[in-house]
């Protein structure tokens, strides 16, 4: 695979110096909508509107770039759409609950994908899978992924992106059956901080902080409903950007739980940052570390504070709230998860903990690879200037390490 991506770069490379850069700027919202055979609703239609103009103005992609993002706005397009025939086919599919949905919160790089995947084990919770959110249908019992096509394809395109990003693979290990975050499920109405992720699109960023994420998360319960099959599960979600659509999760599922995981955010911003620019570099042509540094230091001080004031909501009691810290997720994870199951009332089976137990002796440290060569520096950032911005979390939730 490392030959492979080095093909590829150099490939994208020449071929970047050749072919015009008219896309995204050349095309529409309608014309893509067009070219799905589409018909989103007014909410999906200016998200698109509003991300194409920020990726237009603001983003300068390259060749990939272009490539890979007109074949993903298409297809995610052609899924909502398919979606939505799904329930006009079956209006059932809305009828089956969503009830106490579990929401893993926490800063990015803090343990929450190990603990998403430690809870995938147990076959009880239910996890929207990567291959899901590329080809959206059902997992049904006794599902074979070696067998399957979806999952090979979505195997195949990661392997693909892996090659472009070099250090993707040991900074996010994902396969097709990994749990996917909700920012893979609310990007199908494009209302997602995924498209900030692996773009430079300030203004979009800016939109969605004003227009909010309430349309985003109708479509999630649509879509987790379509995946359940008029079954009802018992869901186990998870992701960082969450943080900032509370407001939203709330009105879809009033009876929602979160697992919140700290740990100190010094610690994790300049991992975040890096995971940023390896993300951006395949669709980019340039990519700006102090930029990212900034957004990134900016972005999640305003996070760490979210957390503290969903701490203090009155319309979350503490009995639907787990405060736990990374260490304790890192070195005792079998423990931690006795606590989630202990604090909502959920009964653990010992099949499903010995899963978890083989999981996490195949994967040590959750399958992540050595420590990254970055620094602070590297990205305009010093402890120095940033601590001041996260002392009131730190001394919340970081020292002593939460109950």
């Amino acid at each position: 695979m490392p030959l492979l991506g080095r093909l590829l770069r150099r490939g994208f490379a020449l071929a970047d110096k050749i072919v015009p850069a008219t896309w995204p700027q050349a095309c529409t919202a309608e014309a893509l909508i067009a070219a799905a055979q589409a018909s989103p609703d007014a909410d999906s239609r200016e998200g698109l509107a509003q991300l194409l103009a920020s990726l237009a103005a603001e983003s300068e992609l390259s060749l990939f770039g272009r490539l890979s993002l007109r074949w993903d706005l298409e297809r995610l397009l052609r899924n909502a759409q398919a979606i939505a025939g799904a329930h006009a086919a079956n209006p059932a599919l809305a009828a089956a609950p969503i009830e106490a949905p579990v929401f893993i919160l926490g800063l990015p790089r803090a343990g929450t994908t190990f603990l998403h995947e430690l809870l995938a084990r147990d076959p009880a919770n239910a996890v929207p899978r990567h291959w899901q959110t590329v080809f959206p249908a059902p997992r049904p019992a006794n599902f074979n992924a070696a067998l399957d096509s979806r999952v090979r394809q979505a195997n195949r395109q990661l392997s693909v992106f892996a090659g472009l990003a070099p250090g993707f693979a040991g900074l996010h290990p994902i396969t097709a059956e990994s749990p996917q975050e909700c920012s893979e499920i609310t990007a199908h109405v494009f209302q997602s901080l995924r498209f900030d992720t692996t773009h430079r699109v300030p203004s979009y960023l800016r939109w969605l902080d004003a227009n909010g994420h309430h349309a985003a998360f109708a479509f999630h319960k649509r879509f987790l409903q379509v995946l359940q099959n008029g079954s009802p599960a018992r869901w186990v979600l998870k992701c960082p950007d969450d943080t900032f659509a509370l407001d939203a999760i709330l009105h879809t599922y009033p009876d929602a739980r979160f697992v919140i995981v700290h740990r100190d955010p010094v610690a994790v911003i300049g991992s975040v940052a890096h995971l940023t620019a390896v993300l951006r570099r395949p669709f980019l042509e340039r990519v700006d570390l102090a930029e990212i540094g900034a957004q990134v230091s900016q972005r999640w001080t305003e996070g760490a504070n979210l957390l503290l004031d969903f701490d203090n909501r009155v319309d979350v009691p503490p009995e639907r709230k787990l405060h736990l810290h990374y260490r304790d997720v890192t070195t005792a994870p079998l423990g931690v998860v006795a606590r989630i199951y202990a604090r909502f009332g959920l009964p653990l089976d010992s099949s499903a903990l010995a899963a978890m137990a083989r999981h996490v002796n195949a994967r040590p440290r959750g399958g992540y690879g050595a420590h990254a060569p970055y620094r602070l520096e590297d990205f305009g950032l010093t402890e120095a200037a940033l601590r001041p911005g996260f002392a009131p979390y730190v001394a919340q939730f970081c020292a002593p390490s939460p109950a």
